[in-house]
């Protein structure tokens, strides 16, 4: 074989073994009994709750049944990308404002909805 054949069958094979790589296949036991249930496992895993990361610490300042909106003193509101601030908002159920008064600690979850700063939901906070 000459110099030049064997030099393409080496590139040849650095390029297979580049390409698998890249393809994930690092040397892992595919197909054994071990990576079978890790990987279902890891599909399986349930994702963090929601509930727990978007509600917001807030303390209520004003309840205004009239307008149907309540002023909260608030910690940043993460899913808003909002830094802490004392502001106005609605509510996304006027049962709400039953609910709350001057000087509650609470936790509640907010959303901009159709431009309008809105509270859906709303908790005592845990003392």
């Amino acid at each position: 074989m000459t110099h030049f054949a064997k030099s393409i069958i080496l590139a040849a094979g650095l390029a297979l073994g580049v390409s698998a790589f890249a393809a994930g296949d690092h040397g892992a036991t595919h197909g054994s009994a071990t990576a079978a249930p890790v990987a279902q496992a890891q599909a399986a895993a349930p994702a963090a709750p929601s509930a727990a990361v978007d509600l917001t610490e807030g303390e209520i300042r004003k309840v205004d049944k009239s307008t149907g909106k309540i002023t909260v003193k608030h910690g940043e509101i993460k899913n808003l990308d909002m830094p802490a601030m004392t502001m106005v908002f609605g509510v996304k159920d006027a049962a709400m404002l039953d609910k709350v008064k001057q000087g509650d600690k609470v936790r509640f979850r907010a959303a901009n909805e159709d431009g309008k700063f809105t509270i859906t939901e709303i908790q005592a906070a845990a003392q």
